[in-house]
């Protein structure tokens, strides 16, 4: 069993051997769960790689396809409103 101390902000170093046998690198993000008997540390797991096949047409546009001439018109004519408001 190793041992560690607190430092006066508040940090624990973890033993190289601990952070090695988990496969733990610099910069790995925890979950700290505090406990009756102590603290527990898990890894925080990233989010899923997000794919354009799970996400297209979330946004649920359910009219006529848009021309790329459409859209700019239409980001032309709201950038025209939002300087018109004060707003840039």
């Amino acid at each position: 069993m190793e041992t560690t101390k607190l430092s006066s902000k508040g940090q624990i170093i973890l033993p190289k051997s601990v952070c090695e046998s988990h496969h733990w690198q610099p910069g790995m993000e925890f979950i700290v769960e505090d406990r009756p008997e102590g603290v527990l540390l898990r890894p925080a797991k990233p989010f899923q790689p997000t794919r354009l096949q799970d996400v297209i047409g979330i946004a649920g546009y359910a009219g006529p396809a848009k021309t790329l001439e459409d859209m700019e018109k239409a980001i032309a004519q709201g950038t025209l409103e939002r300087h018109a408001c004060g707003r840039y």
